[in-house]
């Protein structure tokens, strides 16, 4: 499924999103998303698609993913009047946290949330830049769970097609929607 985008705007996003090869390795095509972000018009365009899901779907809290997931959410949680709550790495939290271990394709990390910043009755969407093998967002999605609220929705900025992302995602969303707002 993608998101509420017109062509104009996808042609817009697509503009601004920078191809850097061999970054961070050889052999990796890293999506720069710094040029969407300094351009006003592309920022607030993805803004307001986000916005929009963000209705849709019901939320009462965004969650943003670390570390450009956060940039991307926060200004849909302030445009939509709810709260935004950050997914850190491990360690990056002070006070009493929820951890969530998951496995990388070599080893394994932890993400973290604030205990008491996610309850039962909280209708939380997701939002991250990128869908990649989908380990950081599954991740979050148990983590919100065991916080007690319900996941009702995660959107993307893109999802790497060629990448299994939504395919390890499908049971982790128990029937919730994936919106990637452009497909590369």
């Amino acid at each position: 499924m993608t998101g509420p985008l017109s062509a104009e705007v996808r042609e817009l996003l697509l503009s601004r999103i920078k191809d850097v090869a061999d970054y961070p390795k050889p052999g990796v095509v890293f999506k720069d998303i710094t040029p969407l972000l300094a351009d006003p018009k592309a920022f607030g365009a993805l803004t307001d698609a986000l916005v929009e899901l963000a209705g849709r779907y019901g939320a009462t809290k965004i969650v943003g993913l670390e570390a450009r997931g956060f940039i991307l959410a926060a200004p849909v949680a302030v445009q939509a009047g709810i709260g935004f709550v950050p997914v850190r790495k491990a360690g990056k939290l002070p006070g009493a946290t929820l951890a969530q271990s998951y496995d990388l394709e070599y080893g394994s990390a932890e993400i973290e949330v604030h205990a008491e910043d996610l309850a039962a009755g909280d209708k939380v969407m997701v939002i991250d830049d990128v869908l990649a093998t989908g380990g950081t967002a599954a991740a979050s999605l148990e983590l919100i769970r065991r916080a007690g609220a319900e996941v009702v929705g995660v959107a993307v900025l893109m999802e790497l097609s060629f990448l299994p992302g939504r395919e390890r995602l499908a049971e982790s969303l128990a029937g919730a929607p994936l919106d990637a707002l452009i497909a590369v």
